[in-house]
């Protein structure tokens, strides 16, 4: 389907960047939503991601590198229909959602006794095999473009790795998204590193200080509000995850909206601080979506599951782009320092 800009929007002569945090399969959500921005001529400026963020903001920048907007929902898509059709048959359940199946869980349960060196000693990854066919990074990193900031965590000093656009390979990509339970670490220049979302979930800071543009645009799978408290085993863990996940970029977007505050305050301003004092914050959350899937969902790319997903996505950024998106390039459409601050 042809790119559509409405005569309505605003956004069609605006840039926009974007904040795109990872969850896995949750990340067809994400998908969505690039899909109808894409579609209402929403111009990306940049994107940061980690995980299945990162994944998405590369394929996002490959796609409108080869092909504008539309080249970019096509490479979106096709990459998610790649990723659905590499799921081994016995690893899950189809259903609404889908499930793991008993196999998967026994694999998961092992993971704890055995590092990834032994479950798979031959690092055998579809993910790696999907991004190698259909990411040219060598032509990535060579032109011009959104700016990419894709977000790794070093495991020797557990600090953020932050790669930019005119460094990013696929080893870099599979980096972000390495889970240390079930993946094999990945080496960046020597160092090996985990996934991105340990250290910066997504990279907010670089959006501001290297890239041009006012409206910051975060796409959140995890739940902001309060959340249940944990009572069994199994809900305990998961929240645990949830909580390491979340945690750097709550810190970091708290940081900021002070940041942001204090420069307001301040009657002169100088270099990035005008910029930061600029800032419009925006926010396309996947709540109603996603906080009743059990967290295992995010390990099950299922077709039909991540279709779903996509729809939802895509219904959740038309809505945005018709209600707070009119507010781009002229004003937030949240208050950043109440909800972090």
């Amino acid at each position: 389907m042809p790119s559509m800009r409405l005569p309505w929007s605003r956004s069609s002569s605006r840039a926009l960047s974007l904040a795109l945090q990872g969850g896995g399969a949750h990340g067809a959500f994400t998908w969505g939503v690039l899909d109808a921005l894409l579609e209402r001529g929403v111009r990306i400026a940049a994107a940061s991601g980690a995980s299945a963020g990162a994944i998405n903001a590369v394929v996002l920048a490959h796609g409108l590198n080869e092909g504008g907007p539309d080249g970019a929902r096509a490479a979106l898509r096709h990459f998610w229909q790649a990723v659905a059709e590499r799921v081994p048959p016995m690893w899950h359940v189809p259903g609404d959602p889908p499930q793991l199946a008993p196999a998967a869980y026994v694999w998961l349960a092992w993971s704890r006794w055995l590092a990834p060196s032994q479950l798979n000693p031959l690092n055998l990854n579809p993910l790696r095999d999907v991004l190698a066919t259909q990411i040219d990074f060598g032509r990535l990193r060579a032109t011009p473009g959104a700016a990419l900031f894709v977000a790794a965590t070093e495991v020797a000093r557990g600090r953020l790795t932050l790669v930019r656009r005119r460094e990013v390979t696929l080893d870099a990509v599979l980096a972000s998204a390495a889970l240390p339970q079930v993946s094999h670490g990945v080496v960046i220049e020597g160092r090996t590193h985990w996934d991105g979302a340990f250290s910066a979930n997504p990279p907010l800071w670089p959006l501001v200080r290297e890239v041009g543009c006012d409206d910051l645009l975060l796409v959140t799978l995890s739940a902001l509000g309060a959340a249940d408290e944990p009572v069994g085993a199994q809900a305990i863990a998961s929240r645990v995850t949830e909580i390491a996940f979340t945690a750097p970029f709550l810190r970091e977007a708290r940081w900021l909206a002070e940041l942001q505050a204090d420069a307001r305050a301040r009657w002169w301003k100088a270099g990035v601080e005008r910029r930061v004092a600029r800032l419009r914050w925006h926010l396309i959350d996947a709540d109603d979506t996603l906080a009743a899937l059990p967290a295992s969902t995010r390990l099950v790319p299922n077709r039909v599951f991540i279709e779903k997903l996509f729809e939802a996505g895509r219904e959740r950024a038309i809505r945005w782009l018709e209600g707070d998106g009119r507010s781009l390039g002229l004003r937030s459409s949240i208050d950043a320092l109440r909800l972090f601050g």
